[in-house]
C-alpha cells in the first residue's frame, strides 16, 4: 500500500485481538494551495520562530508550554507527555455495540480505512467484521491519534472495515444556544403543501460525481489563465435578493421544477455506509405527486 498508515495497533474485541492499520479515507491533495511570495522577488517566505524579546530562535529550543494564565506556563517536556500512557494508545479496544440510527450526525467526523497489518490478523480481522456484519451493529472503541484519545466508530464495508472518528461531547455546541432564539410560527398549510411538492419533484439518488467544488474550479481556471499572462476582469457583483410574495415565489418555483427540461434519470448509487452490509431505512411513503 503506497500511503503511510495514520495510525497502527491492535484491534481487540473481549480476548480476540490482532494487528491491525488505520488509513485516512480522504485526501485533500487536490485542493488549491498558494504559497506565501516575496512582491518582488517571488522568493518562497520562511517562517522564522521568533522570540519577542531575543529575536530568531532554533527549533532546538523551543519547548512545549500549557498557559495557565495570562503570560503564565507549565512547561512541559516530550519525555513526560510519552509517560502519560492508555492503553488505547496501542489498541482499538471495543466497547459497545450501537445502531447506527443513535449515533447524532452531529458527531460523526473523519472517516478511515481499518485494514489488518499483517497475514496473521486476517482471521480473526475477518470474525470480527462478519460477526459485525450479521447483527448489522457499529461497534464503539478508542484509540490515541495525534496525541489525543478520540472515539471510533467502526463498520463493515465490503471485505473491510471503516472507522469514524467521533466528535466528543465538548466538542458539540448545544442547537439550543441557537435555535431556541427562533421565534415559534406556524406557516402556511398551503405554503407547505406547494413546498412539499416541489421537494417531491427535485428527489433523487446521491451521487457524489455530481458535486464538485465550483470554486476551486474557477480557481484552476484563474491559475491557468494568469499562467498564459492574460488580465482577469472583475465579475459583475450578484444582484441582492428581492423581496416577493412567498407564496408567489412557491408557485413560480413548482412550475419550473415541473416543466420544460427533461425527467431526472436515476444517477448511480453511491456506495453507501457500512457496504452491502448496511441497513437500507424503511421506505417512505409519499404522496401521489400532483401536476402543478
Amino acid at each position: 500500500m503506497a500511503t503511510r498508515p495514520t495510525w497502527q495497533g491492535y484491534l481487540r474485541l473481549s480476548l480476540v485481538s490482532c494487528p491491525v492499520a488505520l488509513y485516512t479515507a480522504t485526501s485533500s491533495a487536490s485542493e488549491v494551495r498558494f504559497n506565501m511570495l516575496h512582491a518582488e522577488t517571488h522568493n518562497r517566505i520562511k517562517m522564522v520562530p521568533t522570540d519577542p524579546e531575543t529575536g530568531p530562535v532554533d527549533r532546538s529550543e523551543i519547548v512545549k508550554g500549557y498557559e495557565i494564565e495570562k503570560g503564565r506556563y507549565v512547561v512541559i517536556t516530550d519525555e513526560e507527555i510519552k509517560n502519560v500512557r492508555l492503553e488505547t494508545t496501542r489498541t482499538l479496544d471495543i466497547e459497545r455495540f450501537v445502531d447506527e440510527g443513535d449515533i447524532d450526525r452531529l458527531y460523526w467526523n473523519d472517516p478511515y480505512y481499518l485494514t489488518p497489518d499483517g497475514d496473521m490478523a486476517l482471521e480473526a480481522y475477518s470474525v470480527i467484521r462478519e460477526a459485525m456484519r450479521k447483527t448489522g451493529q457499529v461497534a464503539l472503541g478508542r484509540l490515541v491519534m495525534h496525541q489525543r484519545e478520540r472515539l471510533m466508530a467502526l463498520e463493515p464495508r465490503d471485505k473491510g472495515i471503516v472507522a469514524f472518528s467521533l466528535r466528543s461531547n465538548r466538542e458539540v455546541k448545544a442547537s439550543t444556544d441557537f435555535f431556541d432564539q427562533i421565534p415559534a410560527a406556524k406557516p402556511n398549510a398551503q405554503m407547505i403543501d406547494i413546498a412539499t411538492r416541489i421537494i417531491e419533484q427535485q428527489e433523487g439518488p446521491f451521487d457524489p460525481s455530481q458535486f464538485n467544488d465550483r470554486y476551486e474550479d474557477a480557481l484552476r481556471a484563474l491559475i491557468k489563465e494568469k499562467e498564459k499572462g492574460k488580465t482577469i476582469s472583475k465579475p459583475a457583483e450578484p444582484k441582492e435578493a428581492e423581496v416577493i410574495d412567498l407564496m408567489e415565489a412557491l408557485k413560480r418555483s413548482l412550475g419550473q421544477a415541473s416543466g420544460g427540461g427533461e425527467r431526472r434519470r436515476p444517477a448511480a448509487k453511491a456506495p453507501t455506509r457500512g457496504g452491502a452490509a448496511a441497513k437500507k431505512p424503511a421506505a417512505r411513503k409519499t404522496p401521489a405527486k400532483k401536476r402543478a
